[in-house]
């Protein structure tokens, strides 16, 4: 049974995507370490990198040319100074020359050493291969980004890979059902549950630490998405509107970081019209920070990741001025177990299921975590998770020049007022008179993805993609 850490379903990483920036990213740093092991890397003379299927069709779009080039210098995504990406990416086309890890400078020409290549490898439709030259020989190896960072290989698979991590959870967890009943049996809530798992793996304090990293990210990226104007990169002219839409909310508030913005919000008087353009306007925020190649938190995906972070702040901001971190942790703990049902029950890469694999999956996540902290029982954290994906299922990922901003963007606001509303219609529903099981639709996603067109799966083939004339942006 697969079980996955909520650290795994919440990365910290660089937009604008995390199955074609940030996975391909993470497959370079693997290749990395395989030419260390192998004793190829010290003897490379010079690389290129192939991009496959929906890698290829949105590849410029999402940054994974830039994102593979950034990898192959050996920058972490996580700590990488986002104002040093330009730069870098600037030196390396022009000098036309690449440092290798930091350790081995390499001739690098990005116009010919990146290819870009329409077919679909058949085990996954986001393929890379990479190749060295050293020894006189070729040394090729094959990654697959298979949505929210995750990064695998055919014939070494995830499973495999976390085979002792497995073995160590208490409450291993496939489905709900199997979740539902550990709580039944426990009397402990999901988030109980999950938080046991994770101690599995690591300490008290570590699991603090890492869930407090998550949170000061999503609050930092919604706080300069906010407080950033201007056009969006990427050639759509796309206008940010966090900034005007947060300067005419807040008025003439005062403060000087984050968490003082956090505090002096939650002291407002917000109008009940007033609710969902604040919600709104923290979505809007985080994407258009990842559009711009800033650091957000994938949840589950980048694309999708301003659905979490919104309806969190929703509930410190409007439903308990009084929340405190305890609270902040048993949101993401709760998001976290439920995508990972979604990961492992269908799947969280657009280029395989469409766009409900990534703004689906995230409202269920935010909806659940809601439920649970608004007091809502095991059995609705359920219902709240499935009334969200039951209402976005057949989604289609169709972006506009490849680019994650039309309709991606607006997308997680719509993501996040649905999780606000499956989470409150829970809350009145008997779970003894409920008709879908989350369960199901889980299956039911995976099944409408494979019956899904391929153009309507992060190719822009499709869709708003072939629709909206590039020329008229």
């Amino acid at each position: 049974m697969e079980c996955i850490s909520v650290f795994d379903m919440l990365k910290i990483g660089i937009g604008p995507s995390s199955s074609h920036t940030l996975g391909p990213w993470r497959a370079a740093e693997r290749w990395i370490d395989e030419l260390k092991s192998d004793h190829i890397f010290e003897n490379v003379e010079r690389i290129t990198i192939d991009l496959y299927g929906s890698l290829c069709l949105t590849g410029k779009g999402h940054a994974t040319d830039l994102a593979v080039m950034l990898g192959l210098t050996g920058a972490n995504p996580e700590t990488i100074p986002v104002d040093s990406i330009q730069s870098t990416i600037d030196a390396i086309k022009t000098d036309k020359q690449l440092n290798f890890n930091g350790e081995l400078m390499i001739p690098f020409n990005f116009e010919e050493d990146i290819i870009f290549d329409r077919e679909f490898l058949p085990f996954h439709a986001n393929g890379l291969t990479f190749t060295a030259f050293a020894n006189n020989k070729e040394y090729k190896s094959t990654f697959y980004s298979i949505g929210g960072g995750f990064v695998i290989k055919e014939e070494q698979t995830e499973n495999k890979e976390k085979d002792a991590q497995l073995k160590a959870f208490p409450y291993p967890i496939q489905k709900a059902t199997e979740l539902l009943e550990y709580c039944n049996n426990t009397s402990k809530s999901i988030s109980e549950i999950v938080l046991i798992n994770e101690l599995s793996l690591r300490t008290e304090e570590e699991v603090e630490y890492e869930l407090k990293r998550v949170w000061d990210t999503m609050l930092e990226c919604m706080y300069i998405g906010c407080h950033t104007e201007g056009i969006l990169p990427g050639g759509l002219n796309v206008r940010r509107r966090a900034y005007d839409m947060h300067q005419n909310l807040k008025g003439e508030l005062s403060y000087n970081s984050p968490q003082e913005w956090l505090e002096v919000i939650r002291q407002t008087e917000v109008k009940f019209r007033q609710i969902f353009k604040w919600v709104s306007c923290f979505a809007l925020a985080v994407n258009e920070v990842n559009a711009s190649l800033g650091r957000v938190v994938t949840a589950p995906t980048n694309g999708s990741a301003g659905v979490i972070p919104s309806v969190l702040m929703y509930y410190l901001v409007i439903e308990n001025h009084k929340a405190n971190f305890n609270h902040i942790k048993q949101f993401l703990l709760v998001a976290g177990e439920i995508g990972s049902i979604f990961k492992k029950g269908a799947t969280i890469s657009a280029a395989m299921g469409g766009c409900q694999a990534e703004i689906g999956v995230s409202s269920a996540m935010a909806a659940g975590a809601l439920c649970e902290l608004l007091g809502g029982s095991p059995e609705q954290v359920m219902i709240a998770a499935e009334i969200a994906m039951e209402h976005h299922l057949g989604l289609t990922c169709d972006p506009v020049g490849g680019l994650v901003q039309v309709p991606c963007i607006e997308r997680n606001s719509m993501g996040a007022i649905k999780a606000i509303t499956a989470a409150e219609l829970a809350l009145e529903t008997n779970p003894e008179h409920a008709k879908v099981p989350l369960d199901e639709v889980v299956d039911t996603m995976w099944e409408t993805a494979q019956n899904m067109k391929t153009i309507y799966k992060e190719t822009s083939e499709g869709g708003l993609a072939v629709r909206v004339s590039l020329s008229d942006c």
